[in-house]
C-alpha cells in the first residue's frame, strides 16, 4: 500500500517555473517507479515523465528540455521541476507509482495515484 500526496501546484505566468512535490509513504520508496501525469479539461490523462528505481528518466516530447523529474529516496519524495511553462501546460498534475521495475507511459500500469494538484499557466 502506497499513499501519494502532491503539492506545489498553483498559478504562474508563462515562462515561469514551478516545482511539484510528491510525498510517498507506505512502502519502500526505492522499490517504486514514479511517474507524473497530467490531465487537461476534456482530454485524456497524459504521460509527462517517469523515473525508475535506478534513476533512469523518461519523458514526453512535449516537455523535453523544460521539465525535470527527480527523486530523493531518503525523503521518499519525487519532484517535477517545471521551467519555461506554457499555457498549454495547464492541467491537473498527478503523481503515480508502480511496483514494477520498468518504465511505462500507460496510466493503467500504475498502481497508486495521488489526488492531483492544479497547475495553471497564464499568458
Amino acid at each position: 500500500q502506497v499513499q501519494l500526496v502532491e503539492s506545489g501546484g498553483g498559478l504562474v505566468q508563462a515562462g515561469g517555473s514551478l516545482r511539484l512535490s510528491c510525498a510517498a509513504s507506505g512502502r519502500t520508496f526505492t522499490r517504486l517507479v514514479m511517474g507524473w501525469f497530467r490531465q487537461a479539461p476534456g482530454e485524456e490523462r497524459e504521460f509527462v515523465q517517469a523515473i525508475t528505481r535506478s534513476g533512469d528518466i523518461y519523458y514526453a516530447d512535449s516537455v523535453k528540455g523544460r521539465f525535470t523529474i527527480s527523486r530523493d529516496n531518503a525523503k521518499n519524495t519525487v519532484y517535477l521541476q517545471m521551467n519555461s511553462l506554457k499555457p498549454e501546460d495547464t492541467a491537473v498534475y498527478y503523481c503515480a507509482a508502480r511496483s514494477g521495475s520498468s518504465y511505462s507511459p500507460n496510466p493503467r500500469e500504475y498502481d497508486y495515484w495521488g489526488q492531483g494538484t492544479q497547475v495553471t499557466v497564464s499568458s
